[in-house]
Formats: C-alpha cells, structure tokens, sequence
C-alpha cells in the first residue's frame, strides 16, 4: 500500500516538475478540510484509477479552488486513458469554471468529439459563472441549433445571464422554450424565469410564474420575495412572508434575509422585530451574514440602539459586520465615537479593507471633519491602500464636503487609479459647491478623452445645472444621451425629468417623460415631483390617478410627493384622500410618508390630525417623525407641546439630530423665548457633543433680531466659524425693519446685496427700513437701483380652499 502511494507520488512530480508537492499530499490536505468522517479515504479511492475516483478529486479541487491540484488530476485522467470519456471531460469543464479558468474549460470543450447535454450545461454554467454573460447566451443558442434539448440547469443559467446583462427578450424567449417542453412547472426553472422578470424590472410576468409553480418549495418563495424587494414592491414582499408563515412553509436563511431587506428599504422597524421574533423561534442557523443584514435592517428602520445591542452581543465578527456598524452610524454619531468605534476594530484582530476606509472617509464628510479624515487617510496609507480607486473616491468625496476644493484638484491630477466613479466624485463634487462651470469642465475632460459616458456621469452633470439656468447647455447634453444610445433609458430620463422642471419650460420635462418606453415608478415618481416643484398641483393629482388606472401602486416617494403639493396649497380635502390612500397601500407607518401626513394636516391647520396619524405611525423611537411632530407644533405656536415632545426624545434615550434644534429654536424665536432658546443652543455642544451647524447659527441670529437684540445678533455672525449667507442676513435686515435700527439695516442689506445682487430681497427690506421711518426718498432710491438692474419683486399670493 505505502510503496503505491509513494509510486503515484513519484509519477506526478516527475510528470509535472514545476509542482513540488505530490497529488496524494494535495488531496489529504482537502481531505482533511473538506470531507467529513464518514468519506472513503482519499488515496484508497486515487488507487481505483476509474472515472468515478477522478470525478470525486475533482470537486474537492473545485471547493478549494484550487487550480494547480485540477490540473494535476487532469494530467492523472490523461495517463490512465479516460481522456476521450465524456463522463470525465465534463466533470474538467465543471472544475476550471469553477475554478475561474474558463479559457481551459471552453479549450476542452471544443476539443471534444461527443458531446451530449451535460457537456452544453457544463460551458454554459462555466461562462455565466465567470461573468461572460453574453458568451453563455451564444453557447446555449448554438445547443439549441444543434437540435439538443436543454435540461432545467441550462435554462437557469441562461436565464440567470438574461437578468444580468437585463436582456428580457432574450429572457422571454427563454420561458417560451420552458413552457414548449414541459419545464414551466419545474420549481427551479420557475424560480430562474420569476428572478429574470424581476431583474429585469417587469414584476407582473414574475407573479404568473410563481402561482404556477411547486407552492411549497422554499427557493421559488425566496426568488419571489427577493424580487418585490428589489422593484420596490416592500408591501408585497412583507405579505408573502406572512403568507409562508400562515401556510406552514419552513423558512430558511435566505427568507429571513429577503425579508430583512424588504424591511430595510421599507423603514418598517416594527415588521422587522417580527422578522427578528421569528428567526429566533424557527431556530435557523442565523450565520454571519444573517446578523449582518439583521443589523442593517435596526440600523436603516430607526432601531440604532437595537443593532448596536446585536453587534456587541455577536459572536464571530467578520469586517463586513463592522463595516455594517460604521454604515449605520452615518449621520448618528460625532466624530469621538466613530474613532472609538475604529480602536475597537483594530483591538479585535480585524484589519480594516478598502471598503472600510471608505465608509469612514465618507463619514468624516458628514461630519465636516477634516481633521479626523486626514487621521484615517494616514492609516490607510500605513495599510497600503492609499492608490485603490475606491479610497481616492472617498477621499474626494470627503474633501468636497470639507469644503477643500483646491485640495481636491491636486489629488484627482496626481491620483494612478482612476475609473469612471473618480470622475463622477469630481463632478458630484463640483456640483455640490455650486462650482457648476467646473463640473462642466470635468465632464468635457472626460468626453474629450475618449472615455465612454454611461448614464450614471450623464445624470451626475445633468445635477449640475439643477440650478442655473443654462438650458442650452442641458439640452447639449441631451443631445449626447441620445447620441451614445441612452435616449430611452428610465433612469437618464428621470435626470432629465428633474433637469428641465427647474430650468425650463415644463412641456419638455412632459417630453421627456413621454420618451420612456416602460414606466416604472421612479419615472412616474419623478414627473410627479416635477409638477410638484412648479406649483401644478392639480396635474400631480392627475397623474396620480394615471398611475393607479394602470394598476401600479404608488410608493412611499410618490404618496409623499403629493402630500407635500397638498401641503403647500393647504388642500386639507385631497390630503385626507391621500391619507385614506397611503393607509390602503400600508405605508401610514413609513417614516417619509407619516411625516409627509402629519406635515400636510399641520399646514392645512389640522393640527388634531397631524397628531392622530403620528401616533396612529407609532414611531416614538424614530427621530424624523419627532421633528416632524416639533415642526407641526412650533407652526401652530405651541411651544409647550413641542417642548413635550422633545422632551419625550431624550427620556427616550434618542440623539436628537441638527434638525430638531433648528426646529426647537426657531419655536423660541417665534414666541420671544430668547432665553430657553439661548438655552438650547448651548445644549447642542455641551448636553449632546455636537458641533453646531450652519443652520443652528441661522436660527440663533433669527432668534436675536426677531427679539431686538441686533447687536448680539450681529456678533453671532461675525463669530461663527461659517462664512455668512444671503438667509442669514436677511434675517438681521428683517430685524432691523422690525426694531428701526436703519444704521445696521443699511450695512446689512449692502453686505446682502454684494452676496445674492440678483436677488429682491435686499432691495425691499432695505426699502422698508426707510419706509418704516417715512424715508422715502431714500426708497425711491432703492427702487431706481432695482429698475437699472431690471430686478423686480415676485408678487405674493394666497388661497383659501373652498
């Protein structure tokens, strides 16, 4: 026995010298990692010598991904003379697919002189499998004209292909074929043709399938539930779960994943504890991966401290988890304890990746912290990740967001790796400084070098112009999305949706939208809001029963579009219609549209409403909703209930966010609490450790000069780390209208002029300064300046609904 083995060893090292260690020691190896107890063992099954033992080495290269060990039993296969045997052959295509060397696989293939369905499947799955896509639909099309028949597995790699490239034709023809021969009922075949459709983003085809075929198996529900989580269909996703309970049908991980997903996006933290309850009760083997979506679920629904709870108590962290962790913390957290965070990581054993660092940096954005970004790129540097694409992406990201333009052209000049997302940063970046010149000239760069745009650059420097009003240079680039072949393409179309409703005439916004050849509910979404954003309110509401007529339900961006055009009409009619609307479709409960209903009744002056529907949402752990019940107070003057509720967030343990002290002060601002506001100003650095923001600043020099005390309002702006802004000084010019102080009045509207001298604004404050001391002289001064910069005053308007 032993002088066998050592003979077998002798033959493979002398035939492969390049292979220092024998095939016998490769494949106890394997077999001491891979094979349980129970298995033969190995270098009994290697003296066999038959198609079966080198079928049976040949997926254990395939689990370790081992080519250098598939190779050494290809060569093994080649002396014992099975390299004619199909069996043999086709069992080699499987292992150098899987083991990412599909070149040797497809050499193989053609190579053959028998070849029977196993041998197609095999080189189909194998380019699928390594991304070659388009390839996988050529190999199946030349089976079919070679008159074999495909079985169930080459249809659900075809069809899998089909939903990757998002060719639905092709995926069509596919199902047609099924159906010809018998396969539509068969539950992995249903499970590929219902994922196709959903992929492809056609969700009706998908729901035919799936009431066609095997109901209890646990795949064909997964594809389903998975495919109304990724089309948005959040509700129905969440229904199907239900109904898989009520049936009896055992759920497996990929279920409660799907679930937790559909959970996620739908911001329904009381659905996902279900979720939760339920995974502990089925008893399923919850892996890594499992509490990580678990945590990204409590993370995006509201539930901060809930998925903190569950990563500490977490056993078997990978990186993924913390990099689940530092996503959740986003915008929750300061700047101290996203560095904690960070030690702790180190602590552990675990090396941060690229994927980390980018959060972080990103992170550091939000934060406006330079300092501690600046930190983390040292790191980075220190782990040898500071020219990955990625992290220059991050970093230009974050760069942006501090404010240091200059530094960012010198890193994108100087940076090795650039892929299309680099330049889709700068020009984001660009565009979020208002710079919308030198996003163009990004862009140009980039056309002029030879890169092919896609629609991702395209919508990116359709943002930049949201806010000029340079409409011919949109339609330029419109021009361009046509001539690359993205003319009909939803998602561009939206961009050019949103860019024509605040540059130009609304009839081309309506082109636009005319032009997409499947609607799907981003592009109804967005001609909603742009009719929103005009005033057109009456066509939003049209357009929203167009939609229901098709069948399609509105989502939660939709139903809050129109509540917010309701809102701004005071429509308290249309707006309880809409309520009855979202209370149908089940999203009174997500957090967007529940603040778009209580924000609705409250301007319509339904504050009794606005409170029953916060509380029919339920939602006292969630921060957005509180402020919306803040903000819906503070309009209505009630300072004590606002109070309340602010108070109930921090006995609730919850962090308030930047918003709540906006809203909070301005309440104070509005009733002449200046001390309680001076008070909650404070709060936020010394009670809370944040920094103030800009718009903690506005409020507080609002809060002064609404309350007469100019020049402490004065000193605020002069102080503050931000450099001031046209809002800010309207709001001491307003002050000093109201409280007679010209001398003041007079240097603020030249400094509000020099900023915005476009702008009305300046012009007609000034002018009631002097109005309110019967100056008017000096106002028909004022008045002359605006005629020679042919600067004129928007009328105002109001309505009462009848």
């Amino acid at each position: 026995m032993r002088s066998s083995r050592l003979l077998l060893a002798l033959e493979a090292k002398s035939f492969l010298p390049l292979q220092k260690r024998p095939l016998n020691r490769h494949l106890n190896i394997a077999h001491q990692s891979q094979v349980s107890k129970s298995s033969p063992s190995l270098p009994i099954l290697l003296e066999k010598r038959d198609p079966i033992t080198f079928a049976t080495a040949l997926t254990f290269s395939s689990k370790l991904k081992s080519l250098a060990l598939g190779h050494q039993v290809h060569v093994q296969i080649i002396k014992s003379g099975f390299s004619k045997d199909v069996f043999s052959q086709n069992n080699l295509i499987v292992m150098y697919s899987k083991c990412a060397s599909l070149g040797c696989g497809l050499k193989l293939f053609e190579e053959m002189t028998e070849r029977n369905v196993v041998s197609w499947t095999s080189v189909i799955s194998g380019a699928i499998q390594n991304g070659e896509y388009e390839m996988g639909l050529e190999i199946y099309l030349d089976m079919v004209r070679a008159g074999l028949r495909p079985n169930e597995f080459a249809l659900g790699s075809v069809l899998k292909g089909c939903a990757s490239v998002d060719d639905l034709e092709f995926g069509l023809s596919c199902h047609c074929f099924a159906i010809k021969i018998g396969l539509e009922n068969n539950a992995f075949v249903g499970g590929s043709v219902l994922n196709m459709y959903a992929k492809c983003g056609d969700i009706e085809p998908a729901k035919r399938v799936f009431e066609g075929v095997d109901s209890n198996d646990v795949g064909c529900w997964n594809a389903m539930i998975g495919g109304f989580a990724l089309n948005g269909h959040w509700f129905e996703a969440m229904e199907l779960v239900s109904s898989m309970q009520l049936k009896g049908i055992i759920m497996d991980q990929f279920t409660f994943i799907n679930a937790l997903k559909g959970c996620s996006d739908l911001g329904d933290l009381n659905f996902g504890r279900q979720i939760h309850g339920m995974i502990i009760r089925s008893k399923v083997e919850f892996s890594t991966s499992g509490m990580n979506s678990l945590m990204d679920m409590y993370f995006k629904s509201g539930g901060h401290n809930s998925a903190l709870k569950i990563f500490n108590k977490m056993e078997g962290k990978d990186i993924i988890s913390w990099n689940t962790v530092f996503t959740g913390i986003f915008l929750n957290e300061n700047a101290r304890e996203v560095a904690s965070l960070f030690s702790r990581m180190l602590s552990s054993g675990l090396k941060p990746n690229h994927v980390t660092f980018s959060i972080v940096f990103r992170l550091c954005g939000a934060l406006f912290n330079l300092l501690l970004g600046l930190q983390f790129y040292c790191l980075a540097y220190q782990f040898g990740f500071f020219n990955e694409a990625i992290i220059v992406n991050s970093l230009i990201n974050m760069l942006f967001r501090c404010g240091e333009s200059r530094r960012v052209h010198s890193l994108f000049e100087k940076a090795h790796t650039k892929d299309i997302s680099t330049w889709n940063e700068m020009i984001v970046g660009y565009n979020s400084n208002f710079c919308a010149q030198e996003a163009l000239n990004i862009f140009c760069k980039y056309w002029e070098s030879g890169y092919e745009a896609n629609e991702l650059i395209f919508s990116s420097i359709l943002g930049a112009f949201y806010r000029t009003e340079h409409q011919g240079i949109v339609r330029q680039i419109h021009g361009a999305i046509i001539k690359t072949g993205y003319g009909f393409h939803a998602f561009l179309c939206c961009s050019l949706i949103s860019a024509y409703s605040r540059i130009g005439p609304l009839e081309d916004s309506v082109m636009a939208f005319n032009e997409i050849k499947r609607l799907d509910l981003a592009s109804w979404g967005t001609m909603i809001s742009a009719f929103v954003l005009r005033g057109h309110s009456y066509e939003a509401l049209v357009l929203l029963n167009r939609l229901r007529a098709t069948g399609e339900k509105p989502d939660e961006f939709i139903l809050g579009s129109v509540l917010n055009s309701c809102s701004s009409i005071a429509a308290y009619h249309q707006s309880k219609c809409i309520y009855v609307l979202v209370i149908k479709t089940g999203f009174e409960k997500h957090v967007c549209v529940a603040s778009a209903v209580i924000d609705a009744f409250a301007k319509c002056g339904e504050i009794e409403s606005s409170w029953l529907a916060f509380n029919r949402a339920s939602r006292y752990d969630d921060v957005v909703l509180l402020n919306t019940m803040i903000m819906a107070y503070a309009h209505h003057g009630l300072v004590a209930e606002a109070f309340e509720i602010f108070e109930k967030m921090k006995s609730a343990n919850l962090k308030p966010s930047h918003a709540t002290f906006v809203l909070i002060i301005s309440a104070c601002s509005h009733l002449g609490l200046v001390e309680e506001g001076c008070r909650v100003f404070d709060s936020i650095s010394s009670d809370h450790g944040m920094d103030p923001t800009a718009e903690n600043f506005g409020c507080l020099v609002d809060l002064f000069s609404r309350n007469g005390l100019l020049e402490e309002a004065k000193r605020v702006i002069e102080v503050m780390p931000f450099a001031p802004w046209p809002a800010i000084w309207r709001s001491l010019l307003s002050g000093c209208r109201i409280h007679g102080n010209r001398e003041l009045g007079e240097w603020a509207a030249q400094q509000l002029i020099q900023l915005a001298p476009e702008n009305d604004a300046g012009y007609v404050l000034l002018s009631k300064v002097y109005s309110e001391e019967g100056n008017w002289e000096d106002v028909s001064k004022v008045m002359r300046r605006m005629e020679e910069r042919v600067i004129r005053k928007d009328p105002g308007y109001s309505w009462i609904e009848i």
